[in-house]
Formats: structure tokens, C-alpha cells, sequence
């Protein structure tokens, strides 16, 4: 019996039977994150090898796959493997079946007859062969797939942009125009330095496990530049980002007290605010700072 299995979040995967029966029998079941086939990319390489093979040999016959998968399958593991350097059936059996032009006959001098013992030798030094070629290949594509990549990684209760792809969130990506991340959401589980679960709502009817690529941090200690785009000219390139260092929300649900502070959080940002449109003394400022102002008092009215 395998040790682990890695398959995606098909619900028959997910079913009670399946995960009974595979707890039962010593086998651990790994789940992908969706829409991330990174995750279990070997068994894609082989099914997009076979499509390949297959739609060389139907051609237009599309109802004759079935009949043509065993010659396919057949002829996939006769041949030798670039990351192992064998085909599947030697590194399975220790030798490759005979093909149709194998069975010709052969002179006397070239036929061999292996004893059981060094059946096994060759089998044994075959496999460790195999091991260390795909080690060697495992080193290349790393060292490939991380070059020029940065490292994120995040903890429980960090908050976070979700990039919404399309082929997850059909509804939230009809048109061209809607926005390509949502959130923030606050991270509930670390699994691994490649998979996060979030605190999603319940309407999104999806996993809430993704993958760190799915991910940006969210940071409310950054400024934030008021203008839609950074680059746009006007007479507001001057005006300055406002500091949200005074702005720390209390988190947790919402209860009396925690209305009480996010009531003083909303005032020390009222203050920090006056302040820095006072140090600046331009009438562009005066103007801006009492419009947000008289949204700020608004929502603290709201909270009281």
C-alpha cells in the first residue's frame, strides 16, 4: 500500500468513505489547493503526455480513444524517461517487454539467462540509479522555478489580499472590469510555507485552503496614496499620504468595548490628521483634512 496519496478536492475524495477506508488501510491522503496543479505535477505531466500521444494517433476518429489508450499507455512506459533516465517498465519489472520486433529470433551468443540473484543485484543498482537522477533533476527544476522568485511566507493572524482567478471565481470575474483580488482576510492556519487557510466567508462556496501565490499581504502601516493612479499628473501630486500609524483597529468580534476602541483609534487618526494638514499649511490640505474630517465624525456618530 502507498504511504500518502496527493489528489485534488473532488467530493468523492473528500467523501467520509474515502478517507475512512485509506485511514484504515495506513495510507495518508493529501489534498492540492485549487486551481494550483503545481501541486500534484507529475500526475499532470503524464496526462497531458498521453493527450499529446493520443490526439497524434485518432486524428478526427475522437470516439476510438478508448481503444487506442492500451497501445498509448504501452508505449508511454517502454520509453525512457528524461528525469530517470529508464522507461517505467525497467524500473518496475527490471526489464522492458518484448515488442513486435523483439520477438525475431536471436543468435545464441546474445541470448542471456540471469540467475535469480543477480536478477535482483541488477534491480537493486537500477533503482539506485533511477533515485539519483531524479534527485539531480528535482536540484535543475528547483533551481529553475526559483530563480528570480521571492520568498512569502505569512502566520496566523496576518491579513491578506486574495487574487481571484477566474477559473475559481466565475462570478466574481464576469467582466474585465471587476476587480482581480478581494479581502483583506485574516490567515486562520499555517499548513505549510506554500498553503494558507483563510477566514473566508461562506459565500464564496469554495476551499478556503489556497496557495502563497494566491496571496499578498495586507499592511495597514504603509502609507497609502490617495491619488488612483501614482503616476497621473495634477496639482495633487504634492499632497502627501496620510500616516495610519495611529489607526491600530481592535480585533475580535463586535462588542460594546471594542466599539469603544475603534471609536479612539478613529480619534487619534482625527488628531494625527489636524496636525499634519497644520504643519503643511497649504490650502489644498485645509481643504482635504476637513472633508475627511467630516467623514471620520460621521462614522464615530454611527459607532456611538
Amino acid at each position: 500500500m502507498p504511504r500518502s496519496i496527493v489528489s485534488d478536492r473532488d467530493t468523492r475524495f473528500l467523501s467520509y468513505f474515502w478517507k475512512t477506508l485509506w485511514c484504515k488501510l495506513g495510507t495518508k491522503l493529501l489534498f492540492s489547493t485549487t486551481c494550483h496543479p503545481q501541486t500534484d505535477g507529475q500526475t499532470e505531466v503524464v496526462n497531458r503526455t498521453l493527450g499529446t500521444l493520443l490526439r497524434a494517433i485518432i486524428s478526427k476518429n475522437l470516439k476510438s480513444w478508448e481503444e487506442c489508450l492500451p497501445f498509448v499507455e504501452f508505449s508511454y512506459n517502454r520509453s525512457v524517461h528524461s528525469t530517470t533516465g529508464f522507461s517505467p517498465f525497467e524500473i518496475v519489472y527490471g526489464f522492458n517487454p518484448l515488442t513486435p520486433m523483439d520477438l525475431l529470433s536471436l543468435p545464441m551468443s546474445e541470448r542471456l539467462n540471469l540467475d535469480g540473484k543477480k536478477k535482483a543485484e541488477y534491480v537493486r543498482t537500477l533503482h539506485e540509479k533511477v533515485r539519483n537522477n531524479i534527485e539531480k533533476k528535482i536540484q535543475q527544476y528547483t533551481r529553475q522555478a526559483n530563480k528570480g522568485k521571492k520568498k512569502v511566507t505569512f502566520e496566523p493572524g496576518d491579513w491578506v489580499w486574495l487574487h481571484l482567478r477566474k477559473e475559481r471565481f466565475p462570478e466574481k470575474r464576469r467582466s474585465k472590469l471587476l476587480p482581480r483580488g478581494d479581502g483583506p482576510f485574516e490567515v486562520l492556519e499555517k499548513i505549510n510555507d506554500n498553503s494558507y487557510k483563510l477566514d473566508l466567508p461562506g459565500e464564496y462556496n469554495v476551499s478556503s485552503t489556497f496557495n502563497v501565490s494566491d496571496l499578498s499581504l495586507f499592511d495597514l502601516g504603509h502609507d497609502q496614496d490617495l491619488r488612483t493612479n501614482p503616476s497621473q499628473e495634477g496639482e495633487d501630486d504634492a499632497i502627501r499620504a496620510i500616516r495610519w500609524d495611529s489607526l491600530a483597529l481592535p480585533s475580535g468580534p463586535i462588542t460594546r468595548g471594542r466599539s469603544k476602541k475603534f471609536k479612539e483609534a478613529l480619534h487619534g487618526l482625527v488628531l494625527s490628521t489636524q496636525e499634519m494638514f497644520k504643519e503643511e499649511g497649504n490650502p489644498a490640505y485645509e481643504k482635504l483634512a476637513g472633508g475627511l474630517r467630516d467623514y471620520i465624525v460621521n462614522i464615530i456618530q454611527v459607532q456611538d
